[in-house]
């Protein structure tokens, strides 16, 4: 056939080939005329080799158009794949056949044609939309063919007692079917129309091309009308021996997935991680259902064959060298004995602590509002753990825990982990849209959460059993869906058998999965395993002597939960957790004095506030924060003048500014002395590699530490860690305590862990001569400008040293390698309106930055910096580049 002009093909891939039918649709021995994208005549061509096939199959109403991208990256020498993308019949350019193609028929079809391409192995499918069942149709019909899966947004199960997506329902109706699907072209306009950005003319044009009058769309409303509704349906059998054979599937799979899909849904990539749960998945966030179209998936999909179906071959001598030897390889110590994250709770429990408090939350008035025991901690979560047993959670079950750090978040983490569930903490630190991302995203079982959460769960969608923290009336259970509570289910397992629980976490298997702060992008889930959390206890216990019978003040949510297992009495301030900087003097006294306390762990922003509310402390509270030992303030950098404040506050307390992220917490440690010795080494030039950036300290117990040297293009290509004074490159972690893995996120999580060992922070600094590391900001905010490469922390310090600035971000406007640098300033007073800064402040802001190495091209003020929510204190800089850059255009500056 003449290839029309289709963005993105070479003519020479496009072929057509007659096929025997052997059965299904047609009878028997009847020839139908197929249309295909294949590179295997431009890969002979090359003297290429393929290592394999792909065998790409198109959903409905789409065509082999769709893989085009993967069509040209297996054309590429590194990869070498052929790449067979089909038209289905009746679909695309291949043969309309007047005859109704079910799914059984539809497989067959797909497995006449290799037949008659003599396609042997290794053969890896590609599918998507229905096009997903039936390449998964012909993998289980071809098992020594194959040799992987790859999956974007399909289904192949509809749960029982669910609706099918209202898109398709819509499509099905009667009295729109026909007109939809085949009459008019309006389910080709509205699918396109989910791709996100908006398809350009040229590419939507080609997709609408095949589709050209209501003859040639028959095959689009036929495989409409051939879905599977329930099981009286012809296709249903067939759907289910799909879904079924799954489970036995055990060859390599890869899940790619567009969660912006009003079709196919999370819910149906967890049913699908239920059947094929060894599947490495990639969420896009922002993608949709034409996933191929909104993202590149070509780069993740060769990767992803060349990790897990032909070895990577001839790998660079850099590559190598990570491997043998030095740093480059971390050899992995002999794992501790593993002791449960709650073994240290069920000792105090049982020793002559057991009567004293345990877990306490304080109420507005400055009075405990709640407090357990050690025995009674223990035993509430022995009676929860039992009652959430009988109601379906067990082993695996992932449960969104949405309650405010205190006594009932504390019970139910830690019944959750004695079940061997999979913990999701989201917090509404994440914003609304952040929240709802993540816990969509994670897909619970089952959601345990305040009424403020339950009822956005029902606004908003969110997935699992919902479950209330105290029992409800009946009508507001039915309006919330809420099954039980936590409450009722405690009292269902009083009495139960706390040695069966002992049983149910393994080492090695999931316990949680936490999620970042979203400041550099969305929000990622963390995924940790029992000994990853045990890991972070016993670090934290070691690094900062915090043993059984200390009492901790906890104004963050994760040490909240991380105080019982450390057997350490644990108070949660009145204050709202999701924004740190409502923590006042007055209640951090408060709290201190209920249980005596000896830590304190606030971020900065608290402490801010804490400062800036102190005349209003009593003596009594001033008595209370002076019997404090230990200050822990981590989460963004804290400013050696606002620590000296806190040690004026805090006479007794050794203050300390823990540098770590929820990958890896903590990673290094440094007190107030050691942060003034190490101002004094920059300031006087004495110790090589001192200044330019924050100073965190050196590695806490069992951790190590590296850097991989930026290249002139601000990115950290290298293979060959060090530790060498002076280089500043993107830091490195080793440590039991470093996460297993990003949840769902298998091309990030590739990222971090490139080099064999190690974790990839994302963030740059570099070491000084006495072995101390300086954080000089985020890998993704380094400034390229002509003949440099700008970090941004240095020159920021400097800039805030400035009487009248409080907060500063560098930033860089325009193309990589030629950017402007940017200072954008959040002044005291607040600035009246955000725009270009007065010439005095314009001026001091300059000076101050190149005294620190930096040349700043132009300086904008801002009312307040934008800072993440969770910490308040982490500011977005790749969001003020966005909004320097418009200002700087000319356009109005608004709000960044």
């Amino acid at each position: 056939m003449v290839t029309p002009d289709w963005p993105g093909v070479r003519p020479e891939w496009s072929r057509t080939i007659e096929v025997k039918s052997t059965s299904g649709g047609d009878v028997p021995g009847t020839v139908r005329q197929w249309h295909l994208l294949d590179n295997g005549a431009e890969l002979a061509r090359l003297g290429l080799a393929p290592a394999g096939t792909l065998l790409c199959v198109h959903g409905n109403p789409t065509w082999s158009y769709l893989w085009r991208t993967l069509l040209a990256a297996g054309s590429d020498p590194a990869h070498r794949w052929r790449v067979v993308a089909v038209d289905q019949l009746d679909m695309g350019y291949s043969e309309r056949t007047g005859t109704f193609r079910r799914l059984p028929d539809r497989i067959n079809d797909l497995g006449d044609l290799t037949d008659a391409l003599g396609l042997k192995g290794p053969v890896v499918t590609v599918g998507h939309d229905w096009g997903g069942v039936i390449s998964l149709g012909w993998a289980l019909a071809h098992p020594q063919q194959l040799a992987g899966v790859v999956l974007t947004n399909t289904a192949v199960h509809q749960p029982s007692g669910a609706d099918i997506p209202p898109a398709l329902r819509l499509a099905l109706h009667p009295a729109v079917h026909k007109w939809g699907t085949t009459t008019s072209d309006a389910f080709l306009r509205v699918t396109h129309s989910l791709a996100h950005p908006p398809l350009p003319a040229g590419i939507r044009k080609a997709y609408e091309a095949p589709y050209r009058g209501a003859r040639r769309r028959a095959g689009v409303g036929n495989f409409v009308a051939d879905i599977p509704v329930d099981a009286s349906h012809p296709s249903f059998p067939a759907l289910s021996g799909v879904a079924e054979g799954l489970r036995g599937l055990q060859v390599p799979a890869l899940m790619l997935w567009g969660p912006r899909d009003p079709i196919f849904s999370d819910r149906y990539l967890k049913d699908l991680l239920t059947r094929l749960p060894h599947a490495d998945v990639h969420r896009f966030e922002g993608a949709g259902h034409l996933l191929a179209e909104d993202r590149d998936i070509a780069e993740p999909v060769f990767d992803w064959l060349a990790r897990n179906v032909s070895p990577r071959e001839n790998e660079s001598p850099e590559a190598e060298a990570a491997t043998a030897g030095g740093l480059g390889l971390v050899d992995a110590p002999e794992p501790a004995e593993f002791r449960p994250l709650w073994d240290l709770l069920g000792e105090q429990a049982a020793g002559p602590a057991g009567g004293e408090t345990a877990v306490a939350e304080m109420a507005p008035d400055g009075t405990t509002a709640r407090s357990l025991s050690w025995h009674q901690l223990e035993r509430n979560i022995l009676d929860l753990a039992e009652g959430l047993r009988d109601a379906g959670v067990g082993n695996g079950s992932r449960v969104s825990l949405m309650v405010p750090p205190g006594v009932d978040l504390t019970v139910a983490l830690y019944a959750c982990l004695r079940l061997g569930a999979v913990v999701v903490v989201a917090d509404a630190g994440l914003g609304t849209k952040g929240l709802s991302r993540a816990v969509k995203g994670a897909t619970p079982d089952f959601l345990l959460g305040i009424d403020k959460a339950l009822a956005a769960a029902s606004v908003l969608g969110w997935p699992g059993r919902r479950i209330s923290v105290r029992d409800l009336p009946a009508s507001r259970r039915r309006m919330l869906g809420v099954e039980t509570s936590l409450a009722a289910l405690a009292r269902a397992g009083a009495g139960g058998n706390p040695g069966q629980l002992r049983e149910s976490a393994y080492p090695e298997a999931p316990a949680a999965v936490l999620f970042t702060s979203g400041s550099t992008g969305p929000a990622k889930g963390v995924l940790y395993t029992h000994r990853q959390l045990a890991a972070m206890r016993d670090t934290v216990a070691e690094t900062f002597g915090i043993r059984p019978g200390a009492r901790l003040v906890a104004g963050f949510a994760p040490f909240a939960l991380l105080g019982p297992a450390l057997g350490a009495v644990s108070v949660t301030p009145a204050m709202d957790v999701t924004a740190p900087r409502t923590l006042t003097a007055s209640a951090l006294a408060d709290a201190a004095a209920a249980i005596d306390a000896t830590v304190v762990f606030a971020s900065p922003a608290a402490l801010r506030n804490v400062l800036a509310t102190r005349e209003g402390l009593s003596a009594a509270g001033h008595k209370a924060l002076g019997s404090i030992g230990l200050l822990l303030s981590a989460g963004a950098p804290v400013p050696e003048p606002l620590l000296a404040e806190v040690q004026r506050l805090l006479p007794r307390a050794s203050l300390h500014t823990p540098y770590g992220m929820t990958e890896a917490l903590p990673v290094t440690d440094i007190s107030l002395e050691q942060i003034q010795a190490a101002d004094a080494d920059a300031a006087a030039g004495t110790v090589t590699g001192a200044g330019n950036g924050v100073c965190v300290g050196t590695s806490v117990h069992g951790a190590r530490v590296a850097v991989v040297p930026l290249a002139a293009d601000g990115t950290a290509p290298g293979c060959d860690p060090v530790t060498e004074a002076g280089v500043t490159g993107e830091i490195l972690v080793s440590a039991a305590h470093v996460k297993e893995a990003y949840d769902r996120l298998w091309l990030i999580q590739q990222e971090s862990s490139s080099l064999p060992g190690w974790h990839r922070t994302g963030d740059v600094g570099h070491f000084d001569a006495v072995g101390r590391l300086w954080v000089e900001g985020r890998l993704a905010h380094v400034v390229t400008a002509p003949g440099a490469v700008v970090t941004p922390v240095g020159a920021e310090q400097a800039i805030e040293r400035l009487d009248g600035v409080r907060l500063a971000a560098i930033t860089g406007v325009g193309p990589a390698g030629t950017q402007a640098v940017v200072a954008v300033v959040e002044t005291v007073p607040p600035a009246r309106k955000a725009g270009p800064a007065a010439p005095q402040l314009a001026g001091d802001v300059r000076r101050a930055a190149l005294e620190a190495g930096v040349h700043v091209s132009a300086v904008l003020a801002v009312p307040a910096q934008p800072t993440d929510i969770r910490h308040n204190a982490k500011i977005d800089r790749s969001r003020l580049s966005r909004w320097a850059s418009r200002v700087l255009a000319g356009g109005r500056p608004g709000t960044p």
